[in-house]
């Protein structure tokens, strides 16, 4: 709506992050050690334009008044339905590849946390609680995130929530030259609320465009490579660059990454939804026809069709329901072991693979040994991820969870019982 404020905005905040780069290069001689050292005018400086570019940001991509007029338009109904035996069009596979690079970055950074945390575990002598709050952080940021991001999805449209995600990227990439682990913490959990929101906008994105036969396994394959793909960037960034310059340059890394989200954002489509919600009816019908998408009346009929009947399957978006639906018969079953079994998951993603270079490098071995271990681990998960998705559309979605829990059980068994024995290297 602002677009030089928006680029004017962009600019500065990448101005920013790099103000911090001559006080992180002049560490080189003690291995980029910046704990306890004095932030430059220069550096200060850079924070100043960080935050203004930001919010110069926000201001061109959401003003005040389009924010209230948008909210008062949202109560407009509009049925959109992905056309349920179209097939795969370059136009799907060039959303999806584009989407799957965007969730990389965007699982690289919450990934990233585990790397960094042996390498300011010991500059700023932590102890494991104290060094717990740095993923904390970036986990609190997360789930904020997401739902933050949720909603300005709706607000603001689902490119601009991913424009504004990539400014957030960009300018939280100083947190490899805080002096402050304090500072470190704030900027942590700025950076997962970026990290957070790009996630739902995407699948947002996916299950609005996306062919409903083709839906579901699509989105676990994207899902499964973006997150597979995500931790490979950490672990292979780590194992490449943290031996030569520390493990502060793996979040400077978010400047690139962030930009480039900056300029892949130009060829992702904006949702028909939104469109016809602002009006902007030329625009919805164009991206309509390009995807095979369906504009359905709002009549008596299609309001009370239940989700499952033919007459509404494949439709991504309809009349807006409760949430609390969602807990009520004969949804509650499944919402409680899907609940379960997502908090299982993040206690393993989070609370084991988190852990995991800290704990490699305490049995002894070194940085460039431990990343690399774990960059081929994230090497064999892309196969699996393949197979995941074959599974989830030719054989049973729930046996294809039950199968990979059970994969997941006699992994983790596995490493309790053979503990430190996995890293000895063999005698020569």
């Amino acid at each position: 709506y602002h677009p030089v404020a928006f680029w004017a905005g962009t600019t500065a905040v990448i101005a920013g992050v790099l103000a911090h780069l001559p006080m992180y290069l002049q560490a080189a001689d003690v291995n980029f050690r910046m704990a306890g050292m004095t932030a430059s005018p220069l550096m200060t400086g850079g924070m100043v334009a960080i935050v203004v570019g930001t919010l110069a940001c926000a201001y061109g991509l959401f003003p005040a008044a389009h924010f209230r007029s948008t909210r008062r338009r949202l109560t407009r109904h509009t049925r959109l339905r992905t056309l349920d035996d179209s097939p795969l069009t370059a136009a799907h596979w060039k959303l999806i590849a584009i989407l799957v690079v965007a969730l990389i970055v965007d699982v690289m950074k919450p990934a990233t946390l585990g790397f960094v945390m042996p390498g300011s575990t010991e500059e700023y002598g932590l102890t494991k609680s104290q060094a717990a709050l740095l993923p904390l952080g970036g986990i609190v940021g997360t789930v904020i995130g997401s739902l933050l991001w949720g909603y300005l999805g709706d607000v603001i449209g689902r490119r601009a929530s991913i424009l504004f995600a990539a400014v957030v990227f960009v300018g939280t990439s100083i947190c490899g030259a805080m002096p402050s682990y304090t500072w470190n913490i704030i900027m942590c959990f700025l950076m997962g609320l970026g990290a957070g929101g790009m996630l739902p906008i995407a699948f947002a994105l996916l299950a609005e465009l996306i062919p409903a036969r083709q839906r579901g396994w699509l989105i676990v394959l994207v899902g499964g490579i973006g997150t597979v793909g995500g931790y490979l960037a950490a672990s292979g960034s780590a194992a490449l660059l943290e031996p030569t310059f520390g493990w502060r340059i793996l979040w400077f890394l978010g400047l690139p990454t962030g930009v480039m989200l900056l300029f892949l954002n130009r060829y992702i489509p904006e949702s028909p939804r939104y469109l016809l919600v602002q009006g902007r009816e030329k625009e919805a019908h164009r991206i309509m026809d390009y995807f095979r998408i369906e504009n359905t009346p709002d009549t008596p009929h299609a309001q009370s069709a239940r989700p499952d009947s033919p007459s509404a399957a494949g439709s991504p978006v309809g009349r807006p329901g409760n949430i609390s639906e969602l807990i009520k018969a004969p949804y509650t079953g499944l919402t409680a072991g899907l609940s379960l079994y997502g908090i299982a998951w993040g206690l393993v993603n989070f609370g084991f693979l988190l852990w995991l270079p800290l704990n490699l490098r305490s049995m002894g071995l070194d940085v460039a040994a431990s990343n690399m271990i774990l960059a081929k681990s994230a090497v064999f998960a892309v196969p699996a991820t393949v197979v995941v998705a074959w599974l989830y559309h030719s054989w049973s979605t729930k046996n294809t969870m039950i199968l990979f829990a059970m994969l997941t059980v006699a992994a983790l068994a596995g490493f309790t019982a053979l503990g430190p024995r996995l890293v000895e290297q063999p005698s020569t």
